[in-house]
């Protein structure tokens, strides 16, 4: 079992902790590499059944870190980010069932093929081994990262923010329960026990060759941090800086659905639009009207010239606004010449993250989908779907947005990778 966070901080041997964790996750990966899929699917069934009969006590935690927020002066954003209530609570368990009944990846046979000498070659999906997840304020990560890794074959070493820290440690009590309660080992899944940061700089190091990759999910400066520092792969993004694009060919009352939703369903997520852009050739019918319901749903607008003139509570954009993930009620608003000035200010501009064209110019949805080069892109749909479970993941580790080996929503099949496996019969080289 990890040191509890008393004898961690009391101590001050954090390395030696540390190390320890690392040991217990390369042997758990070893192990959880050759477990059976139904071994796998009862520890995360039971890890379900676990957080839901946890609610109470993960909800208790919970409101002790809302109250430290708050009075730390934290925005209404963040606070949404970290609250958890008895639906989400629910959804993070159904999250995990949701992941139980996957198709596992560990074993796939991806593709094969018969060389003319008779050799029969394999390529097998295999776990990655360690995984190590660094994250903040959302606490759900804790369950969602914990049953992805463990239903890919992986072990996985947790360090929730300090934010979090409390809800992250109940949510991590119910997951040890599950794996408990299954008899799978409960090094499948550890927390890292102390909030102090130098616990982080040793995950970054590797842990002595424990970690295989680091997979970051948070603000831009942890997420800098650690593509800076980490000695170990990072599947990560650094700013989730999302557009809808409204196109001449658009239906106004869908493009109004779909701007709504992305900008203020949840502003928090990095999934939010924060740019709007409008087709020149559409912005005497469509500018005002989807203005005007930003402004009249509590979203601050700042908008080019042209955004300005249709309300007098558009305020200037700065040419840093068009860059920005603000992650609050704020979007940029700038009227552009077409899909291709669209396109162009994408690149300029976005983070390869989510971007979404709404028309119903089929020729136009194309040349947007095939030339904006990010993760994901949308046709006349919000960016606020943007997330592994709604892709049918379960859930997701976070959103990858570089172009090695994972991209977009990482999921169970992201987070293996692959080896030859070669038949023969007796076959020698000449």
């Amino acid at each position: 079992m990890t040191a509890p966070l008393k004898a961690v901080e009391k101590s001050g041997d954090i390395a030696g902790v540390m190390g320890e964790i690392g040991a217990r996750a390369k042997a758990a990966g070893r192990t959880l590499a050759l477990a059976s899929t139904p071994d796998k699917n009862r520890a995360l069934a039971a890890i379900a059944t676990a957080i839901r009969g946890a609610t109470a006590a993960i909800l208790a935690a919970n409101a002790e870190d809302i109250a430290d927020a708050k009075a730390g002066g934290a925005t209404a954003a963040f606070v949404d980010r970290l609250m958890l209530d008895a639906k989400r609570v629910a959804a993070i368990a159904d999250g995990v069932a949701v992941v139980a009944k996957l198709p596992d990846p560990v074993g796939a046979v991806i593709d094969a093929w018969t060389r003319p000498n008779g050799m029969r070659i394999e390529r097998v999906r295999v776990p990655l081994g360690v995984v190590g997840v660094i994250y903040e304020s959302r606490p759900n990560v804790t369950a969602d990262a914990g049953s992805l890794c463990l239903k890919a074959g992986n072990a996985v070493i947790l360090r929730g923010g300090s934010d979090s820290f409390r809800s992250s440690r109940a949510i991590h009590g119910a997951i040890v329960d599950g794996l408990r309660a299954a008899g799978l080992t409960e090094d499948a899944i550890q927390l890292v026990p102390t909030r102090d940061r130098a616990a982080v700089g040793l995950m970054l190091a590797g842990l002595d060759g424990a970690i295989d990759v680091i997979v970051p999910r948070g603000g831009k400066g942890l997420v800098a941090r650690v593509q800076s520092e980490a000695r170990v792969p990072v599947f990560a993004h650094l700013d989730g800086n999302c557009h809808v694009y409204v196109d001449k060919a658009a239906d106004l009352d869908m493009a109004k659905r779909i701007v709504l939703n992305a900008k203020m369903r949840r502003t928090g997520v990095c999934g939010a639009a924060e740019t709007l852009l409008v087709d020149r050739a559409a912005a005497d019918a469509d500018l005002e009207p989807l203005v005007t319901m930003l402004l009249d749903a509590g979203c601050e607008v700042r908008g080019d010239r042209a955004t300005q003139a249709v309300d007098a509570r558009v305020k200037p954009a700065s040419e840093e606004d068009w860059g920005t993930e603000f992650l609050d009620a704020i979007i940029a608003v700038k009227v552009v010449d077409g899909v291709d000035d669209a396109i162009a200010h994408v690149e300029r501009y976005g983070s390869h993250h989510t971007d979404a064209i709404v028309t119903a110019d089929q020729a136009a949805a194309d040349k947007f989908l095939a030339e904006v080069d990010s993760a994901i892109v949308l046709h006349n749909a919000s960016t606020q779907f943007a997330d592994g479970g709604e892709f049918g993941f379960g859930a997701e580790i976070g959103i990858a947005t570089g172009r090695m080996h994972a991209r977009g929503p990482v999921g169970v099949e992201q987070l293996t990778t692959f080896k030859y496996r070669v038949l023969g019969t007796g076959q020698t080289r000449p």
